[in-house]
């Protein structure tokens, strides 16, 4: 190719192509460089550097990219600021060294704006913006991407997380490309309890809040993204090792920085933010995009089925074959039926109980449940058997319903109620209040293992049907 025809492509060139010295300093430019700045000729800018141009309300970014330059390295789409016509706008530069008898005798470099594509949907649509252009370009699929494509167009407007369709896509072509990662599907607990108790404008700050939490706390490590509603997406390129992934997933769930098991403070109250979570890997769990999603989100209902508020890793050996029972409850109105149902087919109070266990086990992994009558005496339901005596419960409860989120806290006022609760291993328990008219007959109790239990509106209002089925047979 002869000097002429490479000039003529070079100037043709919708790009800003410069070429400089040593120094730094402008040895030419196209024509597209100068229709940018809105120069005649090049010669105004000829022998001279940036600084001596004023391009830059921050100089030294751009100065120490070129030294590098000049040093060997090459850069690529780089973002940065320049000044135009007195407007501040935004360019992704790419630069090389120029070689001569083995030394850097140069560099050239080429520019584009971007200013058009960043500010095409405006800032305040937006509830945040948790990634930028220069952030997103460290990955080659988003770096093609957003040469063709806005800001906006990748990213979900509420929670400033990528939006559904491109997390998605990038999952796909990191397997397309053999490239390892780590891919999470996360469901915040209780979301629309929370929109229905609260609003959903109180729900949405969450959402904001979550989102925020969570992308602070993958860092650099890869992106994370909106799937849809509260559930949201994880794709880690860094923590892929068993061992590696359990240390991130603990960490979210606890310390100064934790993403879940916090309270966020609203007008009048403070709900507890909990999530649950499913994990896998490629290639190591699955060697497909469609193998891989549904083992994570196999793990995700399975965590829910355990009581929500925890994260599931894949490991073959115990999730393989795992079923999940479909965790879609069935209406109130339906349960209530058959709770009713199967009263009427036993004869006493501790058979009708025995009765109902197993679909409260089912709907509500409910497992344990005590008949406390109006003397304090407990009864094991599960066992038929009276276990502990706790009279000191009926000095709790002024409502119909009282739940012990701690039951540490009962150990010096109510050390009988305490004593029967961490005995059997509980660290929570629901009692619902039985009464007839304005006299209490006695209590139902729940005790609770796990130590992060969410305890669902629904098995409340179960409950205290229940206790109001007792009432008529006492």
């Amino acid at each position: 190719m002869d000097k002429e025809l490479f000039d003529k492509i070079i100037d043709i060139a919708q790009d800003c192509v410069f070429w400089k010295d040593e120094n730094r300093r402008f040895l030419g430019v196209n024509k597209s460089f100068l229709d940018y700045y809105g120069f005649k000729s090049a010669d105004v800018l000829i022998g001279k550097t940036d600084e001596d141009m004023g391009w830059h309300n921050d100089e030294e970014p751009f100065k120490q990219d070129e030294l590098r330059v000049l040093k060997g390295e090459s850069t690529y789409k780089v973002h940065g600021k320049c000044m135009v016509a007195g407007v501040e706008r935004d360019i992704i530069a790419s630069k090389s060294p120029v070689f001569k008898n083995g030394k850097v005798v140069g560099l050239v470099g080429s520019f584009m704006d971007i200013t058009n594509a960043i500010n095409k949907k405006t800032l305040s649509e937006y509830t945040q913006i948790l990634y930028d252009v220069q952030r997103l370009r460290r990955y080659k699929f988003f770096d093609k991407v957003l040469d063709d494509n806005g800001l906006e167009d990748l990213l979900d407007p509420t929670t400033g997380l990528v939006n559904r369709a491109y997390a998605l896509e990038f999952a796909r072509n990191l397997i397309e490309n053999n490239i390892p990662f780590s891919f999470s599907i996360l469901d915040i607990d209780n979301f629309k309890f929370i929109n229905d108790t609260y609003g959903h404008r109180s729900g949405d700050k969450i959402l904001t809040d979550v989102s925020k939490r969570l992308c602070d706390h993958l860092g650099e490590r890869g992106i994370a993204g909106r799937f849809g509603g509260d559930e949201l997406l994880i794709i880690d390129l860094e923590d892929i090792d068993f061992k590696e992934r359990l240390s991130f997933f603990d960490r979210m769930y606890a310390g100064d920085s934790r993403v879940f098991r916090y309270n966020y403070k609203l007008d009048d109250c403070s709900p507890l933010i909990t999530a649950t979570i499913g994990n896998a890997t490629y290639p190591e769990d699955a060697k497909d995009y469609d193998s891989i999603f549904e083992i994570m989100d196999k793990l995700l209902y399975h965590g829910k089925s355990r009581g929500r508020n925890t994260y599931t890793v894949y490991q073959k050996d115990k999730h393989e074959n795992l079923v999940v029972k479909k965790f879609v409850k069935r209406g109130m109105f339906t349960i209530m039926h058959e709770i009713s149902a199967l009263f009427d087919s036993s004869d006493n109070m501790i058979d009708k109980l025995q009765s109902v266990m197993p679909l409260l086990s089912d709907e509500y992994h409910l497992n344990d449940l005590y008949y406390i009558d109006d003397k304090g005496n407990a009864t094991d339901v599960i066992n038929n058997d009276i276990k502990e005596y706790v009279g000191d419960l009926k000095d709790l409860f002024e409502d119909d319903l009282k739940l012990f989120e701690d039951i540490n806290e009962l150990s010096e006022d109510h050390p009988e109620l305490y004593k029967a609760l961490s005995s059997h291993g509980a660290v929570s328990a629901l009692t619902v209040r039985i009464k007839k008219g304005d006299e209490t007959m006695g209590y139902l109790l729940s005790p609770e293992r796990r130590k992060h239990r969410i305890w669902q509106e629904d098995l409340s209002g179960i409950l205290f049907y229940i206790s109001k089925l007792i009432s008529v047979i006492l």
